[in-house]
């Protein structure tokens, strides 16, 4: 199983009227991540043209993160096909896991959706895992 990591820091302007990590900044250290994993296999406006944009989403916020800390991010692709990418984030705090993304990814060449290239997919492919468990829940 192959894994992407990607790091951050929480920055001082993240930090919400209660002292912690404010929602959007959990999907921006996400997005980062993506395009992390898009510039390691390839793609990006400077590499290929082309890039992944998000059409699903859905964000897990399982544990508050408090002001300048060491966020990792862990990328796990979990399928890929035609012109779709699946994949999943894990954040964690000092190996506590503190939240979670499941990403359905179109790729795009000049903002239209278009197949991927195949060497592309190749190197996706390389970072597929098992669905985690939590992966393709609704919200009840």
């Amino acid at each position: 199983m192959a894994e992407l990591s990607y790091c951050d820091r929480v920055r001082p302007e993240w930090i919400d009227y209660n002292g912690h990590l404010s929602e959007p900044y959990y999907v921006l250290v996400f997005g980062d991540a993506t395009t992390h994993l898009m510039h390691t296999v390839g793609l990006g406006p400077e590499r290929s043209g082309s890039s992944l944009y998000t059409v699903e989403a859905h964000v897990r916020y399982l544990r508050e993160v408090g002001p300048d800390t060491e966020l990792d991010v862990t990328t796990r692709v979990l399928d890929v096909g035609g012109k779709k990418v699946r994949l999943c984030h894990e954040m964690r705090v000092g190996g506590d896991l503190v939240a979670t993304e499941e990403i359905l990814a179109i790729h795009v060449t000049e903002s239209r959706a278009s197949p991927l290239p195949a060497v592309i997919a190749e190197r996706l492919r390389g970072y597929l895992n098992p669905v985690p468990d939590y992966a393709g829940r609704a919200i009840a």
